[in-house]
């Protein structure tokens, strides 16, 4: 007579504990105790029961695993956050696997990878909507947010209308009185983005000086070189055009860079320019651009999932990372 296979109720059976308990073990072990995983494993070897190899292999070895959502291939930056989120794993026993986002100019994920048995999750400049929102925290998914926050998750920032103000600042610092600004466009006004912000504290660090930002020095733009140069060239060809011009990041700084030198502009004494992120190009660049700590909220953002995975009621915690001018030869 042949024995019928084990399952997974006779896994729980033998070791004691509920049938949820069992598939917790196999599919996310470093929520388990170690007692109680030990007397599932046992559980499993004697029983002979043959659950999925992956499953059995990540128990054993205690690993979980972190998915790490961006726009990675839009925005080179992100490249150097998973940077940081890598070295926060030094000598961690997890698995990081990483999605591709292709925008982060929308106003909602309509997926996210929760089919992939993971233990936590890195949301990094991509909001999404109160659903997705909802679906996290039913499915228990432990998730940080880096540059966008949203009650019920734990987040990792930086003030964007602060730097608008720094780019102001130098601006006004440096004598100019007119001013223009590329961004990034919206598809959704249901959130503000880091485009928005950025704008809306240039704009008032001027206004508070006297200074006036009118929409028509405004370009907003999809993030591409070709719609930025189209922007920054109708900008230089405006009969009162501006002299400083900040754009929401370097690759749009770029942009403007390429065409002032298109239109005999000197830089910074015809058109002084400002960037954001302090990204490499801008270092290649020469590029004066507002630093923020890119490797570092990576790394940060990490070490709070960590932090909340080992202690699922710890406190959130929202992390806001300080801004500072790496000044260069365009301003």
């Amino acid at each position: 007579m042949t024995t019928a296979p084990a399952t997974i109720y006779d896994v729980a059976e033998k070791a004691g504990v509920s049938i949820s308990t069992v598939s917790l073990a196999l599919n996310t072990p470093r929520r388990v105790k170690p007692q109680t995983l030990e007397r599932v494993l046992a559980a499993i070897d004697e029983l002979n029961f043959v659950p999925k190899t992956e499953a059995v292999a990540r128990a054993r070895r205690g690993i979980g695993r972190i998915g790490v959502i961006a726009p990675f291939t839009t925005y080179p930056t992100f490249a150097r956050r998973l940077n940081g989120i890598f070295r926060g794993a030094r000598g961690e026993s997890c698995e990081i696997v990483v999605y591709d986002q292709e925008s982060a100019a929308t106003s909602t994920l309509a997926s996210l990878p929760l089919t992939g048995r993971l233990d936590g999750l890195v949301v990094m400049s991509l909001p999404f909507s109160d659903d997705v929102a909802q679906r996290l925290l039913d499915q228990r998914i432990t998730t940080v947010l880096v540059e966008v926050e949203r009650p019920g998750f734990s987040s990792v920032t930086i003030d964007d209308s602060a730097g608008g103000e720094m780019a102001a600042g130098l601006f006004l610092a440096r004598g100019h009185e007119r001013f223009g600004f590329i961004g990034e466009a919206q598809r959704s006004h249901d959130y503000v983005s880091q485009s928005e912000a950025r704008l809306a504290g240039f704009r008032d660090a001027l206004a508070r000086r006297g200074h006036d930002l009118p929409q028509t020095h405004v370009r907003l733009v999809e993030h591409r070189l070709a719609d930025a140069n189209a922007a920054a060239a109708e900008l230089l060809e405006l009969p009162n055009a501006p002299t400083a011009i900040f754009a929401h990041d370097d690759l749009l700084a770029s942009a403007v860079l390429n065409s002032a030198r298109k239109h005999g502009l000197t830089v910074p004494d015809d058109l002084a320019v400002i960037g954001f992120d302090d990204s490499d190009i801008a270092e290649h660049l020469g590029l004066t651009s507002v630093r923020q700590p890119l490797e570092e909220s990576g790394e940060l953002a990490f070490a709070t999932l960590q932090a909340q995975l080992a202690n699922p009621t710890r406190s959130l915690q929202h992390i806001m990372l300080k801004l500072s001018l790496a000044e260069r030869d365009t301003t």
